[in-house]
């Protein structure tokens, strides 16, 4: 009996080890407060740069309007989210496989749908997008610019929100209303900086001291500064090609910049409930109801 005893301790306490062991899957927005700064083509990098790292990445095109991620891979998806919404497909035949290895849904016209779909339809989606949780290290939503209330649902469902500004005064008053905006709702966001197209790493960090000091006095919020995407000639050269500039240059200021910001970012620690929410929180904020 003691012997029986002894071994369910074991399977427990091996079944927990696993528990531990097993991928924790953290969600991410990327965002920015207006158009035109480079946010999906950071976005894409950015996953390849995680990729390179050892992480298992999935990019949802979530940006409604101008999808185009899978423009910017020069890959043709043959599924979008909406096949998922309407039940026609699975969540995994509708991940496709981009360069490098990482994975990306593209957006179509599925996420106009997204927050009008019936109870069936919501069901489906939520029991698909869990099958996620575990599956992936990190999930980044590359969402629309701006205050669109599809956008802000993504920030305030997300673990961490990235925001992509650059030098212009136009975004970083841009940044900062979004940041603002979404504070003023009283949700608790991990929100993090990176400056595009900065002339060099000093106009990038006064770029970001701008912003920083701003939401730290008015805002009471901290914003962690990932770092800087050097406004490198080969980026534009890149999407002509159709071949993220991670790849396409990887001797660049742009690809050593990104991968730096990538390992910056995976270095902090992320917050204690994303190991416990993952996916599941997620899907729980986004539509706000339990199951």
């Amino acid at each position: 009996m003691n012997d029986q005893a002894e071994a369910l301790r074991h399977m427990v306490k091996s079944y927990e080890q696993q528990q531990e062991n097993s991928r924790k899957t953290r969600v991410v927005t990327v965002t920015s407060g207006k158009g035109g700064v480079g946010k999906s083509n950071f976005s894409l990098n950015f996953a390849i740069a995680l990729q390179q790292l050892g992480k298992k990445v999935l990019v949802f095109d979530a940006d409604i309007g101008m999808a185009n991620i899978d423009v910017l891979m020069g890959v043709s998806a043959t599924y979008n989210l909406y096949h998922l919404l309407k039940q026609q497909k699975t969540i995994w035949e509708i991940i496709q496989e981009g360069p490098s290895g990482v994975h990306f849904i593209a957006g179509g016209s599925g996420f106009q749908d997204l927050l009008d779909l019936t109870a069936e339809e919501l069901d489906y989606f939520e029991e698909q997008i869990e099958k996620l949780h575990g599956e992936y290290d990190f999930i980044l939503f590359d969402t629309g610019a701006g205050l669109s209330k599809e956008t802000v649902k993504f920030i305030l469902a997300a673990q961490e929100t990235v925001v992509v500004t650059t030098p212009e005064p136009t975004s970083i008053t841009d940044a900062y209303a979004l940041i603002k905006m979404v504070k003023g709702m009283e949700h608790n966001v991990n929100f993090k900086l990176v400056v595009n197209r900065a002339t060099d790493l000093k106009e990038g960090k006064a770029t970001a001291d701008k912003i920083g000091l701003v939401a730290q006095r008015f805002l009471d919020t901290a914003l962690p500064f990932l770092g800087i995407v050097q406004d490198d000639p080969n980026v534009s050269k890149s999407v002509k090609k159709q071949i993220p500039f991670a790849l396409a240059y990887p001797s660049s200021e742009a690809t050593r910049d990104v991968m730096a910001i990538a390992k910056q970012f995976c270095d902090l620690p992320a917050d204690p409930d994303v190991s416990a929410n993952g996916i599941k929180g997620f899907i729980h904020k986004m539509f706000r109801r339990s199951k």
